[in-house]
């Protein structure tokens, strides 16, 4: 399909749009007029496009018609980012619904299958190592290679990286590239700072960035570097609220096989959920308690709910 045939197409799926909206005066002025809500023309100039409809807050879109108590709808609204209130044209959504479940099932698709920048590690000086995956497809169908080095990696990180640190950090991409793009360059310093506060630190030329990476390597890293406490900071399993959702797994002396129950985890760091400099003071918080009290997972909340009595 050639450029003029592609713009021949959205001008007709323009025009179709703007009839529908000709159709339903009361609903199409609740998509109009909504600042959370992107207006489409009838006519497009060459070469531009419409704007960004992800920048819509799905907290505060309101398309109902005449709603018996729309503050009371919309306070509701303000506690989740599900799709409440999208209303209906007929038997079917309304356009503005639909095109943003595509994009964001795009956008879930894309932090999946792509890869994280390879200029990023490489920026911040990580060192470089993969699972033994050997491919996005091997990544998704084989979890248990995302969880293992191959011998060569075992000896790079034992080449290049401190050994019996306080506390190793590793990045993996996990199941969302978009999540590490997005918080790493603001979590890091922030749990950097967080740790000197509590007398501890990290090298930043022995952060791990593991490519293909499952949480489980994380095991296979403490056993390796024989780590006090190793802090895994993951791309998250992405859905339709975010793709940049990113979590922090901390192990004390984790060991490859130790039950699931001893990880510590702090989950939902994003722009929608616990920001990334709030978060990195967080793990900075929950890795010193864990140090003092050499447990994680089950075993420090056991020992934190003892203290407390």
């Amino acid at each position: 399909m050639n450029e003029q045939e592609i713009k021949s197409m959205i001008q007709d799926i323009l025009e179709n749009m703007s009839n529908d909206q000709n159709t339903n005066n009361d609903d199409s002025a609740n998509e109009k007029l909504s600042d959370d809500t992107v207006s489409v023309g009838s006519e497009v100039e060459e070469d531009k496009v419409l704007p960004d409809i992800t920048k819509i807050d799905i907290k505060k879109q309101f398309l109902v018609p005449h709603p018996h108590n729309k503050k009371g709808y919309l306070k509701l609204k303000s506690y989740t980012p599900a799709r409440l209130g999208m209303w209906r044209t007929g038997v079917r959504y309304k356009t503005a619904s639909v095109l943003r479940f595509q994009a964001d099932h795009a956008a879930a698709q894309d932090a999946v299958f792509n890869d994280v920048d390879p200029e990023l590690p490489k920026k911040l000086g990580f060192l470089e190592t993969q699972t033994e995956c050997t491919s996005k497809q091997d990544y998704l169908t084989r979890p248990d290679h995302g969880r293992k080095f191959e011998d060569d990696m075992v000896k790079k990180i034992k080449d290049n990286v401190t050994m019996h640190p306080k506390v190793q950090i590793v990045v993996g991409d996990g199941l969302s590239s978009t999540a590490i793009e997005a918080n790493i360059e603001d979590i890091l310093p922030a749990i950097k700072t967080g740790l000197k506060s509590y007398g501890l630190d990290f090298n930043d030329k022995d952060v791990i960035f593991v490519k293909y990476a499952r949480v489980g390597i994380e095991d296979q890293i403490g056993e390796i570097t024989d780590a006090d406490v190793v802090c895994m900071l993951v791309g998250e399993r992405p859905g339709l609220v975010t793709a940049k959702s990113m979590s922090a797994y901390i192990a004390y002396k984790p060991t490859v096989d130790m039950p699931e129950a001893n990880r510590t985890v702090i989950s939902n760091i994003h722009d929608g959920g616990m920001p990334a400099v709030e978060a990195g003071a967080y793990i900075a918080e929950m890795i010193d308690k864990i140090l003092k009290n050499k447990k994680s997972g089950i075993e420090l909340k056991e020992v934190e709910n003892a203290q407390s009595n």
